[in-house]
C-alpha cells in the first residue's frame, strides 16, 4: 500500500481491525508522535466511556516505564489494544510525559491558539464522531525520556535515525489516534525545535 503523510503539528484517527498493522516512519528521525487507542469493539470502562489506552496499566502489566518491541499498550481493562511488533530505533519509547496541552504552552509563554497534542487528540476523534471528556495519557513514540538517580525526569534529544520506523499491530478492533507533536519551544523534536511530518503505511485488514 502507498504511504500516507501526516503533516507536522497535526493529528489523525483511523479505525483498525484486529490483526491490522500500521508502520510509522520518522523521515527525519527527530519527530515525536503521541499515540492513543480506543476500543472499537463495544468495550467500555466502568463509567460508560469508551475503553481507552492507559499508560498506568501499560507500565504495570509490562513492568516497564518504556514500550519496546513485543510489549503491548493496555486498556483500562488491562487487555491489549495494540502491540509494537517492529522497531528499527534504539527503542525505549516514553510512557511518562503528558501530551502537550494549552496550559503547558501557556507556561511556555505561547499564545492560546498554539496547537497541542491534546487538541489534536480531540479534533481527530471528532472527525469520526467520537469524543472523550478528558485527554488520556499518551504513548510518546520516538521520544527520549530518561530517569535520573533521584527519580528526576530527563528530557533528552531524540536518537532515532532518519527513516527509522515502528510497526504497531491492533490486538482488537481499535481507533488509533496519532499526533505529530507540535512542540517547538523545547528540544523534544530535536535541537532545532522544529516539528516535521511523519509517514504512515497501513496493512490490509486481517480478514481481507
Amino acid at each position: 500500500m502507498g504511504r500516507e503523510i501526516l503533516a507536522a503539528r497535526m493529528g489523525g484517527a483511523w479505525r483498525m481491525r484486529a490483526g491490522q498493522t500500521v508502520r510509522i516512519f520518522n523521515p527525519y528521525g527527530t519527530q515525536a508522535v503521541d499515540a492513543w487507542a480506543l476500543a472499537d469493539d463495544g468495550a467500555e470502562t466502568g463509567d460508560g466511556t469508551l475503553q481507552y489506552s492507559s499508560m498506568e496499566h501499560t507500565r504495570s502489566v509490562n513492568s516497564s516505564i518504556y514500550l519496546d518491541t513485543g510489549l503491548a499498550v493496555m486498556g483500562m481493562d488491562r487487555r491489549p489494544l495494540f502491540t509494537m511488533v517492529e522497531d528499527t530505533t534504539p527503542g525505549h519509547h516514553d510512557t511518562q510525559l503528558c501530551p502537550c496541552n494549552g496550559p503547558l504552552y501557556a507556561d511556555l509563554d505561547q499564545p492560546p491558539e498554539h496547537r497541542s497534542c491534546a487538541g489534536n487528540f480531540h479534533d481527530a476523534l471528532s472527525h469520526l464522531g467520537l469524543s472523550l471528556p478528558f485527554t488520556p495519557a499518551s504513548l510518546n513514540l520516538f521520544m527520549r525520556v530518561g530517569v535520573g538517580p533521584e527519580g528526576e525526569i530527563l528530557r533528552q534529544l531524540p536518537v532515532a535515525r532518519p527513516g527509522d520506523h515502528v510497526t504497531l499491530r491492533a490486538d482488537r478492533d481499535i481507533v488509533l489516534v496519532l499526533s505529530v507533536c507540535p512542540q517547538d519551544v523545547t528540544p523534544i523534536n530535536g535541537a532545532d525545535c522544529t516539528p516535521r511530518e511523519i509517514e504512515l503505511e497501513f496493512s490490509e485488514a486481517a480478514d481481507e
